[in-house]
Order: C-alpha cells, then sequence, then structure tokens
C-alpha cells in the first residue's frame, strides 16, 4: 500500500526533528571534568567550608579526599577537583574535643591529633602513662564519647636529642641540622629548639674545635624550632645528606599533607622513610608540650632531633621527637618548617 500524504508529511516532520535534536545535542559544549585538587587547594577548600569540614587527606588512589558534612558542601568539593567524603563531625566539635583534652589531660607521654579519615581526634599514650595518668586520660575521653579514641604507643615519648648532618653543642648534647636557610646574603641553620635551648653555641666535630655559628633564636615548649647564624657562610648548603654519599637539593618549603610520602634524615639513623599519618598534632613531652606539629610513621633515634623531613625537594619539617627506634619501627613527630622560616625571616635556598 502506498502511503499517504499526510503520513509521509508526519515522517518528514519527525525526520526534520531528529536532525534538529541531533544538531542541538552535537552543539551543546561539553563540560569539562575539573582538574585534580592539589593537596594545597583541598586544605584552602576545607578551610573555606569552615565547621562544613573537619579536614584532608590524601586517598589510596592518591587523590585528595575533603570531609564534609553535608551534600551541599560535597557539590563544592566535587567541582574544585576534590573527593568528598560525608562524615558525622565537623571541624567545631573536633576542636572542642581538643581544647578539652588540652585543659585536662595535658600528661606526659601523651599525644593527640585529628584523624580525618576515621573523623575522630585519636589519643595515644605511651608506656609510661600507667595508674592515675591513665585513669586522668581515659576520663577525659569518656567526657568526648565517640568522638575520642585513645591508642597505646611503643615506647616512650620523648625528645630525640643527642642531632642531616650531626651538629654539637657547647658543653655537651649532639643533634642534627634541619636545612641551611638565608636572608638576604645572611646564612643561617634550623634545627630543633629543645637543641639550640641547651647552647648558644654550635659545632661541627664533637671535639667542638670547629665552631658552626651561634645561637640567635629558640623557641621551646609551644614550638620546638631554633636558628643557628653560621659562622662562615661557605658551610651552608642548600641541600640535605642522603646518608649515601649524595645529596638531594632543597629549592622550596611547603605544606605536609596527611598520606604525604616523605623522607627524613638524621645523624643517628641516616635517611628514613615513610609517610604523614596527622597534622596539628599536640605532643606533651616530660620537658612540655609541643602544639601544631606533623606526626608520621618515620623511625627516629635519639641524636636525630633538628633533623630534616622532605618530599622530593621541599623542605616540609624538622625532627622534634616520638617514641619507638628504627629497628621495631615508631612514630615522629616534626616542626612545620614554614612557620620556623616565617619567625626569623629566612627561606631555603
Amino acid at each position: 500500500m502506498r502511503p499517504t500524504r499526510s503520513s509521509l508529511r508526519r515522517v518528514v516532520t519527525l525526520a526534520a526533528a531528529g536532525t534538529l535534536a541531533v544538531g542541538v545535542l552535537a552543539g551543546t559544549p561539553v563540560q569539562a571534568a575539573p582538574s585534580p585538587a592539589t593537596p594545597d587547594a583541598a586544605a584552602a577548600i576545607a578551610e573555606r567550608l569552615g565547621d562544613r569540614s573537619a579536614g584532608t587527606y590524601a586517598g589510596t588512589d592518591g587523590k585528595m579526599v575533603v570531609t564534609v558534612t553535608d551534600e551541599a558542601a560535597a557539590s563544592a568539593v566535587r567541582a574544585a577537583g576534590a573527593t568528598p567524603r560525608i562524615v558525622e563531625r565537623g571541624a567545631a566539635e573536633l576542636a572542642r574535643a581538643t581544647d578539652l583534652l588540652d585543659r585536662t589531660a595535658r600528661v606526659p607521654g601523651t599525644a593527640w591529633w585529628v584523624d580525618p579519615a576515621s573523623n575522630q581526634v585519636v589519643v595515644s599514650v605511651d608506656s609510661t602513662v600507667t595508674g592515675a595518668k591513665l585513669a586522668r586520660v581515659e576520663a577525659a575521653a569518656a567526657r568526648l564519647g565517640g568522638a575520642v579514641r585513645i591508642e597505646a604507643e611503643a615506647g616512650v615519648m620523648s625528645t630525640l636529642i643527642s642531632g642531616g648532618q650531626a651538629i654539637y653543642a657547647g658543653g655537651g648534647g649532639r643533634c642534627s641540622l634541619g636545612f641551611n636557610v638565608r636572608s638576604g646574603s645572611t646564612y643561617y641553620f634550623l634545627t630543633a629548639g629543645h637543641c639550640t635551648n641547651i647552647s648558644s653555641s654550635w659545632y661541627s666535630n664533637s671535639g667542638q674545635t670547629s665552631l658552626l655559628g651561634t645561637r640567635t633564636g629558640t623557641s621551646f615548649p609551644g614550638n620546638d624550632y631554633g636558628i643557628v647564624r653560621h659562622n662562615n657562610s661557605a658551610n651552608a648548603a642548600g641541600n640535605v645528606s642522603l646518608y649515601n654519599g649524595s645529596f638531594r637539593d632543597i629549592t622550596s618549603a611547603g605544606n605536609a599533607y596527611v598520606g604525604q610520602s616523605v623522607q627524613r634524615s638524621g645523624s643517628t639513623t641516616g635517611l628514613r622513610s615513610g609517610s604523614v599519618t596527622a597534622l596539628n598534632a599536640t605532643v606533651n613531652y616530660a620537658e612540655g608540650s609541643v602544639s601544631g606539629l606533623i606526626r608520621t610513621n618515620v623511625c627516629a633515634e635519639p641524636g636525630d632531633s633538628g633533623g630534616s623531613l622532605f618530599s622530593g625537594t621541599v623542605a616540609l619539617g624538622l625532627t622534634s621527637g616520638g617514641s619507638g627506634n628504627c629497628r621495631t619501627g615508631g612514630t615522629t613527630y616534626f616542626q612545620p618548617v614554614i612557620e620556623a622560616l616565617n619567625r626569623y625571616g629566612v627561606s631555603v635556598f
């Protein structure tokens, strides 16, 4: 049967409509996926979200994860190129938990930090925290419910004084040089504040016959950094010893992030590797408390204090203290280097 003229018109109309639809679809621009957020960009997103976020960390795929408390915040995170993860507690609730610990649980041998992956404040206790001291920490944690968990830490928490390469304190004591830095044409080096507290003069040899420099600033406890002015600027090199005969050039300083691969150089145990497990940790040493530290699973031992924490060519921190050792493993805390650079108005080179 031959088609009628009206049915032909319908076919032509439908065909034209189909062509039009295809043309419209083909002409619509495709929205490009956002570039993956860098660690600094992810941290900036979390800061802008305020209490609607509880921190960031690198996921197992290497992409930055930003914790959020609602779907609207999650959409903003996706648009910025990071992976959102909805959690129960925002930054304010976790900050209240750490504030309570600061007021009621400052016991030597303890440390605490926010774990963004579990959305909790973690309190670690070393082997010296027993009896009434442990009961005090447990009572504080109980008041905070599920926002806090307690973990046992192997060994004893301590500063690692005994100090890249060895530096020797006038009057006794060894630490490690962190990073050589400069202000204009004047050269200095950074190390741990619990090191620079003990002496104003620092030497490159244990016999204390070769003067490296004189202390010009120190901060411990509260912080853990100090600065020494080089006696001879020719002694200052802008690199870190890898303890295999080679050196790593340090070209910039940066902020660490959870999940970041890092290395530490120190005069007792040489070069060691691991990753960042927490930021803004508070550690309660016998000598006093230090806040704002980088927590890692990199091992260290006495004499490594003040040594360099870095990732690639980026300076990150100065070895502060920790527990365990490099035979069985341990936890080490680092003073963020950018805080020290800003405090003294110096830069890496």
